[in-house]
């Protein structure tokens, strides 16, 4: 699907935090066709610098950059690296994120005919690093790399942070109550930030995708034989589209954030793509 809205990003320096993840390498992907500069940054340099590699090909310009958003050295790392290749963060798109075993329950419901068994794990049964894990790596890898690269930002024109949240913002999903709790986070953050920079000419956005089929989720999604799973059909039938959304219905939400042309009056929202999941009661 190719847009033919695209923003002109020409001289416009992207920073892309989990870039060689399945949505933020088609971000990096869409963006570098606005003729923008991208920084693919990622825990594991060779999957960034293969996202980057893709791109040059096609004719436009990205690098690789190993970077951990838990770790501040590392992000001050990565941006001296982006600094010096391209100058100064005009975009930051926030997209690191994921979950954990660790932090998941077994039942959506509390089973208290499997309570306390050993193979069984309720919430009591959660471990306190996994969720740490889950929470940090979504919410504090959010915090970390805005507060490196923002400073680059500050007082400049089409300054623009995209922070990406999730459908668990507005409904928490069964079963992953740290990954709903970040998500929730990350959207407060978002209004919070939005409201801290108005004066600076950084706008805070974020996009909060419902229900994508990807190479990430297939196991969860669908069944060896290509039909779909339980958890599918509950999705399906709470969504009133009806069907998974295509990655690529992100873009337009994407350039529109970033465009300032087009929205240069709007900080502090958090958009849902999502077919009306999040409008949905279920009746």
């Amino acid at each position: 699907m190719e847009r033919t809205n695209k923003p002109d990003l020409t001289g416009k320096v992207v920073v892309i935090t989990g870039g060689a993840g399945v949505l933020c390498s088609m971000f990096a992907e869409a963006l570098a066709k606005c003729h923008a500069k991208i920084a693919v940054l990622d825990l594991h340099f060779s999957k960034a610098e293969e996202v980057a590699k893709n791109i040059r090909a096609e004719g436009y310009e990205a690098i690789g950059v190993e970077c951990n958003v838990l770790n501040v050295d590392s992000i001050k790392m990565a941006h001296q690296v982006v600094c010096d290749t391209y100058g100064k963060c005009d975009v930051l798109i926030n997209g690191a994120g994921g979950n954990n075993p660790q932090a998941t329950t077994d039942d959506e419901f509390f089973n208290a005919s499997k309570f306390n068994k050993e193979t069984y794990k309720s919430f009591f049964d959660l471990d306190i690093n996994g969720f740490n894990f889950v929470f940090g790596l979504n919410f504090s890898g959010t915090l970390l790399p805005t507060q490196i690269f923002a400073r680059d930002m500050i007082d400049k024109k089409d300054a623009t942070i995209i922070n990406i949240s999730s459908m668990n913002a507005f409904k928490p999903l069964t079963k992953i109550p740290a990954y709903s709790a970040a998500k929730a986070a990350i959207s407060n953050f978002t209004q919070w930030l939005a409201v801290y920079f108005a004066k600076t000419g950084i706008r805070v956005n974020a996009i909060a995708p419902g229900f994508f089929s990807t190479t990430q989720n297939k196991t969860l999604l669908w069944n060896e034989d290509g039909t779909p799973t339980a958890r599918s059909h509950k999705i399906l039938n709470h969504t009133p589209m009806g069907r998974f959304g295509e990655a690529e219905e992100l873009i337009g939400t994407l350039y529109w954030l970033i465009d300032q042309s087009a929205s240069s009056f709007v900080t502090g929202v958090v958009i849902p793509v999502d077919g009306g999941f999040s409008a949905y009661s279920g009746v």
